[in-house]
């Protein structure tokens, strides 16, 4: 029955529910999917349908009802035998599912024995995964459980304050209310008083006048005389007695509660933090994971993701980092900074020289890669090369301009090769492409590089003087370009990229235009002769206008693509719409111009008619400082990534200009990285121009 999932249909199949489009295998719970026509289409198993007949046929050997199924074969079996045809006179009472065979006793013994061993063999790489089974149940369980004992603590922390906040609401109400009573009381102390005062006027005055008309009525003339003087005082004194006719109080008294304010609070009182991270998708990255100096703050940098591999942009997550030497004692003390984006700063300051164990725990699970071997040495050990002294480094536009730069060796390089890729999740080189020469795939000073959507890397080979082709994966597919001054000729192609068309556009700096190229190298045209004094960098935004980035006169041209010019922005200065030798461009999704400021030492952003939206950047190594920024690009989601030239690096920003993380290039170090672009693979490819190469890394995405 089980080997071919044979089906022995009984009453027509009734067991199968109505509409099913699957049943399980009742030997394995193998899961099939049924045909078209339904159970009546499956193959039956003839062997349970013979034996079937066999029952039917001889009703002696038919057992009694109270009899087990296993009885019943077994009888079966005994009314007609099976003789095994390789030991005669052996039935055939075994079945290897391996084979698909009957067999008989003697079978086992022989032939089928390695069968045994090969399931016992597999039964133990089973049962060795039970432990790790058994400790992922225990650890996701107890995980389940604190989620839990999480949830209900919350739980109990809402209602504490709920009930709180409502004491106070009935301790407010019970004020008002108060209040509401006192001024009311005052108020009608003061009207009563007053009532009682206007009373007693109106009684004085109906009563004198009651008496008076009484004795003229009534009264004789003498009796009249008799009371005229008393009576005529009394007229006169109520005549003349002034009364509080006017209110002395009003009836204002209302109650303002201004509840839209506290009702908007209500409705966002409270806040749920949690995130999706998972310490095995995390990544920690930055050198200070395996080198350090001894007394140097170092930081290091953790980029949460899901289960998933997606990454996390909200803060909050639980990370603990731990630095303990060899023999488990701890030893430095670490801190966390929170970017609230998904990504975190770690920083640690080495007391003492020797190896450690970096342990980076996200929720108590330990990050990609963690824990890390620490390697701490004193300053005075770093072996310094002919390289390692300060020195002039010129401008990589070429254009005379000159910046300090730091030639200290990295800490990556500080140790030898067998060191570097201890740890491979680490560094997130894919491939690397090139060497210093005149050939194919070899290049002097590469500067541009620029990517296309069917899957073509194109790189600017700038002392060489010729365009260089390569796929995703880098393999060379072809070369053009001419060294002259004529148009169609190359003088010294520093910026490229690959417009809608296909159409590889090449700025040229020293012939100061830009010629447009044919996917397969064919001249077709040049702009901005005449106009441009030194063009670097050059970009197509979305209306196809060729945006060009002239370093020598500091600014920006927009063209249109038959070399009309749009329009102009930029002037040599510090300010936000001036520049200080400009390189390379980039368009971002909303169309907006993306601009690296290389002696400014940061990055500017403009909309597509020029008008100055933001900056970042500032001179300096920490994260989100420049030493002379040059490439950049924008993937699909707004961020953008910046090659920091004079630190040798590439930082990634989101879209408003943050820092978010590094791309790591420990294993094999970066040289003053120039153009940068983003394959249509999702990978970023950039012209190491002082290793004479181009690299492509994976980045968080």
């Amino acid at each position: 029955l089980h080997p071919s999932h044979q089906i022995f249909t009984w009453g027509g199949g009734n067991y199968i529910p109505p509409q099913s489009l699957t049943l399980s295998c009742p030997v394995c719970r193998q899961t099939s999917i049924l045909p078209e026509k339904g159970v009546a289409a499956l193959q039956n198993n003839f062997f349970i349908t013979n034996l079937m007949e066999v029952l039917q046929r001889d009703p002696e050997c038919s057992p009694p009802e109270a009899c087990s199924v296993l009885e019943s074969v077994s009888a079966a079996a005994a009314c007609q035998p099976l003789s095994c045809p390789n030991h005669e006179g052996k039935v055939m009472e075994f079945y290897c599912e391996s084979c698909e065979t009957a067999m008989c006793l003697e079978c086992t013994e022989g032939e089928h024995r390695e069968h045994k061993a090969a399931l016992k063999t597999q039964l133990d790489a089973i049962r060795n995964r039970l432990p790790q089974l058994r400790a992922a149940i225990e650890l996701v369980g107890e995980i389940s459980k604190q989620l839990t004992d999480r949830k209900n603590e919350a739980v109990t922390e809402i209602s504490s304050t709920f009930e709180e906040l409502e004491r106070a609401l009935h301790l407010r109400k019970t004020a008002l209310i108060t209040d509401l009573e006192n001024i009311c009381c005052t108020k009608q102390k003061v009207l009563q008083a007053q009532l009682s005062s206007l009373l007693q006027g109106k009684d004085n005055i109906q009563s004198c006048s009651s008496f008076t008309e009484q004795a003229l009525s009534h009264g004789s003339a003498t009796e009249v005389l008799l009371v005229q003087k008393q009576m005529g005082e009394r007229v006169s004194a109520l005549a003349r007695h002034t009364y509080p006719e006017q209110p002395h109080e009003n009836s204002h008294l209302d109650c303002q509660v201004e509840t839209e304010g506290l009702r908007r609070s209500i409705q966002n009182l409270g806040v749920l933090i949690t995130t999706g991270a998972v310490g095995h998708t995390s990544v920690a990255t930055g050198e200070g994971l395996r080198h350090t100096l001894v007394g140097q703050h170092t930081t290091v940098t953790v980029t949460t993701k899901d289960k998933d591999s997606e990454l996390v942009k909200t803060g909050n997550a639980a990370l603990r980092a731990e630095i303990v030497s060899m023999d488990g004692a701890v030893t430095t003390e670490t801190e966390v900074v929170d970017n609230k984006n998904g990504t975190y700063e770690v920083g640690y300051t080495m007391r003492s020289e020797g190896e450690f164990s970096f342990s980076l725990l996200l929720y108590d699970q330990p990050v990609r890669g963690s824990p890390f071997r620490l390697r701490a040495v004193k300053p005075s050990d770093v072996l310094q090369s002919p390289d390692d002294v300060k020195r002039r480094v010129k401008s990589p536009s070429g254009t005379g301009g000159h910046i300090r730069q730091k030639a200290v060796r990295r800490p990556s390089s500080m140790y030898s090769t067998t060191k570097k890729k201890e740890n491979p999740i680490e560094d997130e080189l894919i491939y690397r492409v090139g060497t210093r020469g005149r050939d194919k795939a070899e290049f002097t000073n590469l500067q541009g590089i620029s990517t296309s959507s069917n899957g073509r890397i194109v790189v600017a080979d700038s002392n060489n003087q010729c365009i260089q082709v390569f796929s995703n994966d880098g393999a060379f597919k072809l070369r053009f370009g001419v060294r002259g001054r004529s148009p169609g000729q190359l003088q010294r192609p520093t910026g490229v990229t690959v417009d809608m068309n296909g159409d590889i556009i090449v700025a040229d700096y020293d012939n100061r235009w830009v010629s447009i190229f044919s996917s397969d190298g064919k001249f077709k045209s040049k702009i901005g002769a005449g106009r441009l004094m030194g063009p670097k960098g050059v970009a197509v935004d979305r209306n196809g206008h060729i945006i060009t980035v002239d370093n020598k006169a500091c600014c920006v041209f927009i063209f249109q693509a038959n070399g009309k010019l749009v329009t102009k922005f930029g002037a040599r200065g510090t300010s936000d719409r001036q520049f200080t030798g400009p390189h390379f461009v980039a368009i971002n999704n909303k169309n907006e111009i993306v601009v690296t400021d290389f002696h400014n030492h940061s990055v500017k952003v403009y909309s597509a008619d020029g008008e100055f939206l933001f900056k970042f950047g500032s001179h300096g190594e920490g994260n989100g400082q420049f030493n002379a920024p040059t490439g950049v690009a924008v993937d699909a989601n707004g961020n953008i990534i910046v090659a920091d030239w004079g630190n040798s690096r590439i930082q990634v920003f989101d879209s408003s200009g943050s820092f978010l993380s590094y791309i790591n290039t420990t294993a094999d170090p970066l040289y003053g990285p120039q153009g940068l672009s983003l394959t249509s693979d999702g990978h970023v490819a950039v012209a190491d121009s002082g290793n004479h190469c181009f690299k492509v890394y994976r980045y968080l995405q």
